[in-house]
């Protein structure tokens, strides 16, 4: 190996946190998954482990295999056959929890909705009989452009009822990375609001779809919810209002057997190439995957109350919002608008009013809560909150005490999830019964995952040592592809390490054989011969008490071919 070699085998650990927090005996002795075999019994058969997972699930027919792996090509259950909307909302009611809670949504000037598991599906039927009136079917694509009201959740099951995938695109996405993306899906239909508020103010959704319907030949119509009631243009014959539409229609609709394969959404991720990536995920994988993780990385009882402070317009949202606590039959908490509105107390004050138990949000939340000081907390009662989580990037061990410490009274366990748009649902977190935290780290795969840190070769790298993150069996989750593109699907995914799945981030272990990331790969900065990662460089600066927020990136220098440039 030449020394140049040498230097891209790996990437430098800079870092060491040596604080633990193992978990409470209450919590060993109570949780959700408690049997440390649960690992061995999971990498001795992933198959046999999947397979009796998914009896979780109801089928209406079960499955023949329950994987064809042609790399990189997953099946998952095949000849199976099973609907998400009656996973998510029937199955429940049927069992005689129509009254509970599916979801305290709570609007940003202050409105409030209490929506019941009965209440939901009823407000699904209507949806998808309303699409099916307008000419809707199995196979189509339907295209969501909304804020975060308990429309938007319901259009998506609608979709998943009737068979058609859906494509939701974040509201705060321009109408061109709109038309971009109805375009690629070849979307009929696209629903959307008049606008939703964001600090206070109506921004516009209908407008941007205005634009972008210009150039989008697929759409028939536009499926308009008054939400703000600003002033909007609906054109003739192919815009319609909601409440129009879809309070006339009947609250019953026969859900689609669909099978195991069938496409279930796309999601679209920008590439470092201007087309954005559809990345294509079907229907029992993934509801198995993100069901039986929100399981068993909150530790799910039933009388919690639940809330992940994401967007659904990221999969954070599509997985932890929607499909993954209604298949648990969870009670969540859904908030339309920002942290800081009417100030920064807002959260806690949610917190305090529905008695949140679990919350799960961005380590940048969690960064600017700290900025601004723990005294908005303090002024409220968190004290039923029970656990803890992150998603996103990887937080910051000053940021993981912080939140240790204000929002969970030193006794919540902190699970930090990695995972992305393209695994579907979690991959390395913590088991809140089982495993011994550390600031800052993922710490393992969870059960049925196998991952490894390898270097530029493909080999594993020893402990203590750092490299490029890689995944070596495939998941019920995974992403099937890129929506019409099985080539790049490829290229992008799988052949940097062939035969193994690479998300593109570094990702470092210490010598517990506890997992760091480090961000993406393409944040890896080479310094005289040192390959640094960003994100070790941003916690060391984060970690002085006068720091709130760094961001570190590489530029070039004469003498070291890369220098660290710091924004702190």
């Amino acid at each position: 190996m030449s020394g140049h070699d040498q230097e891209e085998a790996t990437i430098d650990a800079l870092l060491a946190e040596h604080r633990t927090f193992p978990p409470s005996e209450e919590m060993r002795a109570h949780a959700v998954i408690n049997d440390p075999t649960i690992y061995e019994r999971a990498s001795a058969d992933i198959e046999a482990f999947w397979a009796e997972e998914a009896k979780s699930l109801d089928w209406y027919k079960p499955w023949d295999t329950v994987l064809e792996w042609d790399p990189p090509f997953a099946k998952w259950f095949s000849g199976g056959q099973i609907n998400v909307s009656y996973n998510c909302l029937d199955r429940h009611v049927a069992a005689g929890r129509g009254d509970r809670v599916a979801y305290y949504w709570e609007g940003e000037p202050g409105d409030r909705k209490t929506i019941t598991y009965q209440q939901l599906l009823d407000d699904v039927c209507k949806a998808s009989n309303a699409l099916k009136e307008l000419g809707v079917k199995r196979g189509d694509r339907v295209a969501i452009y909304m804020p975060m009201i308990p429309e938007l959740p319901v259009a998506m099951l609608a979709c998943t009822r009737i068979g058609a995938a859906h494509t939701v695109v974040f509201g705060g996405f321009s109408s061109e990375s709109l038309s971009d993306r109805i375009n690629d899906a070849e979307a009929k239909i696209v629903i959307t609001a008049d606008g939703g508020f964001r600090r206070g103010a109506a921004s516009g959704l209908k407008v941007n779809v205005d634009t972008a319907l210009q150039t989008t030949p697929s759409i028939e119509h536009a499926i308009v919810v008054k939400r703000t009631g600003q002033d909007v243009s609906m054109a003739e014959g192919r815009d319609i209002w909601w409440h129009d539409l879809v309070d006339r229609q009947d609250t019953a609709c026969e859900p689609e057997r669909m099978e195991s394969e069938d496409l279930l959404y796309l999601l679209y991720t920008s590439g470092t190439t201007a087309k954005p990536k559809g990345i294509v995920h079907t229907t029992a994988g993934y509801l198995l995957g993100v069901s039986a993780t929100h399981r068993w990385v909150f530790d799910l009882k039933d009388d919690d109350i639940y809330w992940a402070a994401a967007d659904i317009g990221w999969v954070t949202g599509h997985s932890y919002i929607v499909y993954g606590p209604l298949a648990n039959c969870t009670t969540s908490v859904m908030y339309e608008g920002t942290p800081d509105y009417p100030s920064w107390e807002r959260w806690w004050d949610i917190i305090e009013r529905y008695k949140v138990t679990i919350l799960y949000c961005a380590p940048t939340a969690i960064r600017s809560h700290m900025k601004q000081g723990p005294q908005y907390a303090q002024k409220h009662d968190l004290s039923s909150l029970r656990l803890l989580g992150t998603v996103g990037e990887p937080i910051n061990p000053e940021a993981w005490m912080w939140y240790h410490r204000y929002i969970g009274r030193e006794e919540c366990p902190i699970v930090d999830t990695w995972w992305q748009t393209e695994t579907g649902g979690m991959m390395i977190s913590p088991l809140p019964g089982l495993t011994t935290t550390k600031p800052g780290s993922a710490t393992f795969p969870l059960p049925g995952i196998e991952a490894d840190v390898v270097d530029s070769n493909g080999e594993s790298v020893p402990l203590g040592q750092g490299g490029y993150l890689v995944i070596k069996k495939p998941w019920p989750s995974m992403l099937r592809g890129i929506y019409g593109d099985p080539e790049r699907y490829q290229a992008t995914y799988w052949s940097r390490f062939p035969g193994m799945y690479f998300p593109g981030d570094g990702c470092k272990r210490d010598e517990d054989g506890y997992y760091w990331l480090l961000g993406r790969v393409d944040d890896v900065m080479n310094v005289s011969g040192h390959r640094l990662s960003t994100t070790e460089i941003e916690s060391a600066l984060v970690a002085h008490e006068a720091v709130a927020e760094a961001a570190v990136g590489g530029q070039p220098h004469n003498d070291t071919g890369e220098g660290i440039f710091a924004l702190v």
